[in-house]
């Protein structure tokens, strides 16, 4: 099979080449999960022969996915002390400007995410910028782009705040036998933050001015009617169903409010009664049309508030994750209310609420919901978690004794990794076990703490990158960019570091630099360079996706809380791909001059 050859290739390099393809158009296209595409991806890799048994799973005995792995403990530790919301409630504080807020807002979210995960990072800030930006009367929309871009350019700082550095180091390391220091990007990563952060504020008109969308849920009278039954009505003693207030268009009867009794949500077979509060939430005009066609008055007052809940029940607003299972489909159509005791009172889409009947409006990535449920419900389960987020899902846990120690725990697992004391594996293994035994987290926290998915994601882009370079297709494009760009080492790596940008924005970091790690190396090494300064230049451009929502998880989290449009992030974010990577390019060399190779 591999005597055939075509355009340069053999066939295990087009069923390389294909399989590649075949799994970017799948994450680009469908809802797959990421880790059951790359799974196939291996397996076909394997079943092929491309890979043989050993490479085909190497990628789970990696060290970097390991590390990885074990981070994840680390991290659920510093969470379950509160140690992140301690940094947000002392750092933010009270600015007089935009230009003040975003370096208020920036540089503590990049320091966190230098040496925790991003989306946990921006998952924390989102429900705190939103309250932040009330305060400091600027639109959310201003403040929470920035937030994730801050988050990507902080991970960029050290070898474990963003997993492609992990990656990328790993593969050096079996490469060469020489391991990166945990600080090797810190100054390029910070050179790049500080020219992101003036950017920002230089671009800062070309960031969307965007209606907060829960603020379409800001006075419940907007979309919810209340409704008085007189005590002469006709429709007294009868049920709701035989009243036909069950089914009407343009709405849902939401609760019954029975003197001091709140029943909700309301079974067909229940009584109405004479002075009962009957709330309708939907479209206004046409629940407005039952005081006539039967008899209702309009209440004294409005008490269906979101002040004025009781304890019996609560709202709570969320919106449509990217890739959920709701996305074009509409919530009256399925047991969606039932199965999880909630009662999907309105929908905003942008900002502004949309009027028609909640349960018919058929839903998009990033509509903005409000629901009505119990307060215990439990709204971090895995089904509701990978369908909704929540904007106040973030659990607060109490300062105190813990939160200390697992700072502790942290620095001390940087400090004596970046002085090489302990290797970053063997630090990271030491971290968790002492969050274990200190107790700032549990087992089970730790166990939930881990993101099989990521790992397997990590995982699958390490045996991609083998195929990749065993198969000869990275020693092919190196020289294919060669013959394009020159032998000027600057120009080539500008022109890697380019593409590798823009095609993290529609494809897994981690998966881009596993694939660009054999080509970068390859092309450093025709020209007859050390590789060690290209590759740095790789982590950072490869971590720098700003021109759209689906470029970054933390983009997603961002995305419906701020009311954002797709286009949105490409006005702002097209611009400063090209920023960052100048800046990349510049800085990287400046540091890291460029080392012929040993003859």
């Amino acid at each position: 099979m591999e005597s055939i050859v075509f355009w340069g290739f053999n066939l295990y390099a087009w069923i390389t080449i294909v399989t590649v393809l075949s799994m970017f158009t799948v994450l680009l296209f469908t809802k797959i999960r990421a880790d059951l595409v790359f799974l196939g991806a291996i397996s076909i890799l394997f079943v092929t022969g491309v890979l043989d048994a050993k490479e085909a799973f190497s990628g789970f005995s990696s060290t970097s996915v390991v590390i990885i792995g074990v981070l994840f403990v680390v991290v659920a530790g510093l969470t379950h002390t509160g140690v992140l919301q301690w940094i947000v409630k002392k750092l933010l504080g009270q600015p007089k400007s935009y230009s003040k807020a975003v370096v208020r807002l920036m540089l503590p979210v990049a320091a966190l995410s230098s040496f925790l995960s991003n989306t946990t990072v921006v998952a924390l800030f989102v429900g705190i910028v939103k309250m932040w930006s009330k305060k400091l009367n600027i639109s959310p929309s201003k403040l929470l782009i920035p937030l994730s871009y801050a988050s990507g350019m902080g991970g960029v700082c050290t070898l474990i705040g963003t997993p492609p550095n992990l990656i990328i180091s790993g593969l050096y390391a079996e490469k060469t036998g020489v391991a990166m220091n945990v600080l090797t990007t810190t100054l390029p990563g910070l050179f790049c933050l500080f020219i992101g952060v003036l950017s920002i504020i230089a671009l800062r008109r070309l960031l969307p001015d965007r209606k907060a969308p829960e603020s379409a849920f800001e006075s419940t009278s907007d979309y919810t009617v209340e409704l008085l039954v007189p005590t002469d009505n006709p429709h007294v003693a009868q049920t709701i169903e035989e009243a036909g207030l069950n089914q009407f268009s343009g709405g849902t009867l939401i609760e019954i409010i029975h003197y001091d009794e709140v029943i909700s949500p309301v079974a067909a077979d229940e009584m109405i009664m004479g002075g009962d509060r009957l709330v309708f939430a939907g479209q206004i005009d046409e629940i407005l049309d039952l005081k006539k066609s039967h008899g209702f008055v309009n209440a004294d007052h409005h008490v269906f508030t979101m002040d004025e809940m009781d304890k019996n029940r609560q709202l709570r607003t969320a919106y449509v994750t990217f890739g959920s299972s709701l996305i074009n489909t509409a919530i009256g159509d399925s047991t969606f209310e039932k199965d999880n005791n909630m009662i999907l009172v309105a929908v905003a889409r942008r900002g502004k609420r949309i009027n028609e009947s909640p349960r018919k409006v058929v839903l998009q990535a990033g509509d903005t919901l409000l629901f009505e449920c119990p307060p215990r419900v439990n709204i971090h389960t895995e089904r509701l978690s990978s369908q909704l987020q929540f904007f106040d899902s973030e659990q607060v846990p109490n300062i105190g004794k813990k939160t200390l120690v697992s700072t502790t725990i942290m620095i001390a697992m940087v400090v004596l990794s970046a002085l090489n004391v302990i290797p970053l594996l063997q630090c990271a293994f030491l971290a968790a076990i002492a969050m274990l035994l200190f107790r700032c987290c549990n087992v089970d926290q730790a166990m939930k703490a881990i993101n099989w998915e990521i790992l397997m994601v990590f995982a699958g882009s390490v045996v991609l990158g083998i195929a990749i370079q065993k198969t000869g297709i990275a020693e092919r494009l190196a020289f294919g960019i060669l013959d394009v760009c020159g032998t000027n080492p600057i120009v080539v790596m500008a022109a890697i570091c380019f593409v590798g940008t823009f095609i993290t924005e529609f494809i897994s970091n981690t998966a881009a630099g596993a694939m660009f790690f054999p080509i970068m190396y390859e092309a450093a090494e025709k020209l007859g360079y050390e590789p060690y300064p290209f590759l740095i230049a790789l982590m950072v451009s490869v971590s720098s996706s700003f021109a759209t929502p689906i470029g970054s998880p933390t983009h997603m989290l961002v995305y419906g809380p701020g009311g954002y449009r797709f286009s949105d992030f490409m006005r702002i974010g097209l611009l400063m791909n090209l920023i960052i990577l100048a800046a990349n390019i510049f800085i990287v060399n400046m540091i890291y001059p460029l080392t012929p190779l040993n003859p």
